[in-house]
């Protein structure tokens, strides 16, 4: 199984609308990538490593697909529209990262 972590660094004026993430962008993904997305899910940073560290993202979100080629088959053809949803939401730049699940 792989996971596509989608970060969203914390900073100075970064704006995320949660509300809207959770249940208009995350749908919208879930729709178009259908029964290859086996699970998501969404996180708001509370803290860094220590009590009183602000977090180092604002928010993440990952999606969990069987395969690589589930993934690029499913949402890859729709990059564009879930793309331009970004703005919506917020005015961060993600970083991505696909993750090999090992244990």
């Amino acid at each position: 199984m792989i996971k596509v972590s989608v970060m969203y660094p914390a900073g100075e004026g970064s704006t995320f609308d949660m509300d809207y993430y959770c249940n208009k962008h995350i749908p919208m993904v879930l729709a178009v990538t259908g029964p290859a997305c086996k699970k998501a899910e969404a996180e708001s940073g509370l803290s860094g490593g220590a009590p009183g560290v602000a977090a180092p993202y604002m928010a993440l979100g990952h999606l969990y697909f069987d395969s690589m080629d589930d993934f690029a088959a499913s949402f890859v053809p729709h990059m564009a529209e879930i793309t331009a949803d970004i703005p919506n939401y917020t005015n961060i730049t993600p970083a991505i990262q696909i993750s090999q699940i090992t244990l």
